[in-house]
């Protein structure tokens, strides 16, 4: 491990929302920079929505390299941006922000680390039924990644108008069938009945809450692909319950990783040590 010191020309990374407490993301950015020997830090910074448009004004007047953007800011986050790149346009949010000089430009990693996670453990999205649990920013994203490769998609929330706008801009790119649903056990029933994967987008589930889930275990089925964006903790109620319904079950540390990956390469233009970045958490995870 190569030595790290703060200096006054250490580059500064970090991440912004609310929750923030929970983050792990400083500890794989930061194993990655000390593995490669790089110069920056990463931090976190609890936002408040009210306060989303002083941090980022913030944040580029102290001219930090980049940042991350998790909930709730990835949508609201890209009126104060002064470009993005094609794909998070075409997504409609944002979890990456690279500043140029004063120029933040967004990006959306979400859909390429959720895709490779995917992949990653043989599940093709070909064809499949996807049942999407959530409609924000990492809902946009990852329902954007798997009608891409041919999945059809019903998205469930508990707002419906948003679930529903959530469809519009799939089926404004893309052929895939996109149904927006509101969030109740009525129509949690009727999309799971045949769906092969299922994917919770929401906080819910996430520490200080880790008893919360955001569907109840009995509509979970042997076959059926469980797929958890929440990373701490690795196994919530969500994916415990999948488990013991003899579901396969995929937890939010891969996407963290691989999105993180993404993340860290535009921001410093190295290669990423995603093996050493996922380690990192492990090792955190495992003395907790």
């Amino acid at each position: 491990m190569k030595n790290y010191l703060i200096t006054g020309k250490t580059k500064l990374s970090g991440i912004i929302g609310n929750p923030i407490e929970h983050t792990l993301s400083p500890i794989m950015h930061n194993a990655a920079f000390r593995e490669l020997g790089l110069d920056y830090v990463y931090l976190a910074f609890r936002v408040e929505a009210a306060a989303l448009k002083a941090a980022v004004n913030g944040l580029r007047a102290v001219n930090l390299t980049g940042f991350n953007v998790t909930i709730p800011h990835k949508v609201e986050i890209i009126p104060l941006l002064d470009e993005m790149a094609p794909l998070a346009e075409k997504i409609g949010a944002v979890n990456t922000v690279v500043n140029t000089n004063g120029n933040l430009s967004g990006y959306n990693t979400d859909a390429g680390g959720f895709l490779r996670a995917l992949l990653a453990r043989d599940v093709v999205p070909e064809g499949k039924k996807v049942v999407i649990l959530g409609a924000g920013g990492a809902a946009r994203a990852i329902s954007f990644a798997l009608a891409e490769r041919g999945a059809h998609l019903v998205i469930v929330n508990r707002s419906l108008d948003r679930a529903q706008a959530c469809a519009v801009k799939i089926r404004e790119h893309f052929e895939a069938a996109a149904q927006a649903l509101s969030l109740n056990e009525t129509n949690l029933k009727k999309a799971l009945g045949d769906a092969d994967i299922v994917v919770n987008t929401t906080s819910l589930g996430m520490s200080p809450a880790a008893g919360e889930t955001p569907m109840p275990g009995e509509l979970m089925r042997p076959g059926m692909v469980v797929f958890d964006i929440v990373y701490n903790p690795v196994e919530t109620r969500f994916l415990s319950d999948a488990r013991k319904a003899g579901a396969r079950v995929i937890d939010g540390l891969d996407m963290l990783v691989e999105q993180g990956a993404l993340a860290f390469e535009l921001w410093t233009g190295e290669k990423s040590p995603a093996k050493i970045m996922k380690q990192s958490l492990v090792e955190v995870l495992d003395k907790k």
